[in-house]
C-alpha cells in the first residue's frame, strides 16, 4: 500500500503543469489578468480599437505560449509604460513601477519570462555603464546597472526557475546591445524578436502571434532538452541548451559571439 501511495504521489507530481510568471510592460498586459490588478494596462476590455485590434486575452503572446506549452500562469506582473530602471518618461522617478521594484513579486514559478527594455529605449532613460558589482541605489536609475542588478537578484530570488529575457525589435542599438551583453554575463537566455507587426507601437493580433511563434521556437525548457550530438563545440553543460543558439552559459555565449554565431 505504501509503495502504491508513493507511486501515486510521484505520478501526480510528474503530471503537474509548470507554472510561468511574466515580468513585463504594456506588451504583456491585459485587463483582468494582472497581479496586482492596480497595474497600468494597455490592452483593455473593451479594447480601444483606435490603437489595437487585440480583443481577447487568448490573442496575447503569453497566453498563446502557455496554451501551446501546456503551462499555467503563476503571476503576470506587467505594468504599462514601465522601465527596467527607475528613470521613466520626462526623466520622472519610476521606482514605483520599475522592473527592478516589481521583480520580487512573481510568486513561485518554474519559468520566468522577462519582456522589457522597450520603455527604457523610448523614454531615453540613462544608459549608464556596465557594472556587475557594488551596485548602489543611485545606479538603479540607469539601464545597464539596473538590468544587471535585476538579473543577478532574480537568480537569487528564484534559484530553481528557468529565467528568459525577451527583447523587442526596433529599439535603440545601445539598449539591444546592452541586453545581449548583460544577459550573456549572467547566463540568461535571450530571445531577440524580429519583424513584429505593430499598431500604435504595440503588437497587433498578427504581432502577438509572431511573438508567440518566436518565443516558442527559441524557448526550450532547460530540464527537458538535452544538448544534441556534437554540441560540445558550443556547450559546457553548465548552461541551458538553446535550440537556436547552443549552450546558454555565459562563457559559451561569449565564444559564440566571438565566432559570429548568433544566440537564440
Amino acid at each position: 500500500m505504501l509503495i502504491l501511495a508513493a507511486a501515486a504521489v510521484v505520478s501526480a507530481f510528474g503530471q503537474a503543469k509548470p507554472s510561468v510568471s511574466i515580468l513585463g510592460d504594456s506588451y504583456s498586459t491585459f485587463e483582468g489578468w494582472l497581479t496586482p490588478d492596480t497595474n497600468a494596462v494597455w490592452y483593455t476590455l473593451p479594447p480601444d480599437t483606435r490603437r489595437t485590434d487585440v480583443k481577447g486575452v487568448d490573442q496575447t503572446w503569453w497566453h498563446q505560449v502557455l496554451k501551446r506549452k501546456g503551462w499555467k500562469l503563476e503571476v503576470n506582473n506587467s505594468y504599462s509604460g514601465s522601465t527596467v530602471c527607475n528613470t521613466g518618461y520626462r526623466d520622472e522617478d519610476y521606482t514605483h513601477e520599475s522592473f527592478v521594484t516589481r521583480m520580487t513579486a512573481l510568486g513561485t514559478p518554474d519559468v520566468i519570462l522577462i519582456f522589457g527594455g522597450t520603455n527604457d529605449s523610448w523614454a531615453g532613460s540613462p544608459i549608464g555603464e556596465f557594472k556587475y558589482d557594488g551596485i548602489r541605489r543611485a545606479d538603479l536609475f540607469s539601464f545597464r546597472p539596473a538590468l544587471a542588478y535585476m538579473l543577478a537578484r532574480m537568480k537569487e530570488l528564484y534559484p530553481t526557475a528557468d529565467i528568459y529575457f525577451i527583447s523587442n525589435d526596433g529599439l535603440k542599438e545601445s539598449i539591444t546591445q546592452s541586453v545581449g551583453t548583460i544577459c550573456s554575463h549572467y547566463g540568461v537566455p535571450l530571445i531577440q524578436l524580429r519583424g513584429i507587426d505593430k499598431k500604435s507601437g504595440h503588437p497587433s493580433v498578427v504581432g502577438m502571434k509572431q511573438i508567440a511563434d518566436q518565443v516558442c521556437e527559441a524557448m526550450t525548457p532547460m530540464r527537458q532538452w538535452p544538448a544534441p550530438k556534437g554540441a560540445a563545440a558550443w556547450g559546457c553543460g553548465r548552461g541551458p541548451w538553446l535550440r537556436l543558439g547552443g549552450c546558454g552559459h555565459a562563457g559559451c555565449a561569449a565564444r559564440r559571439l566571438q565566432a559570429g554565431i548568433a544566440a537564440g
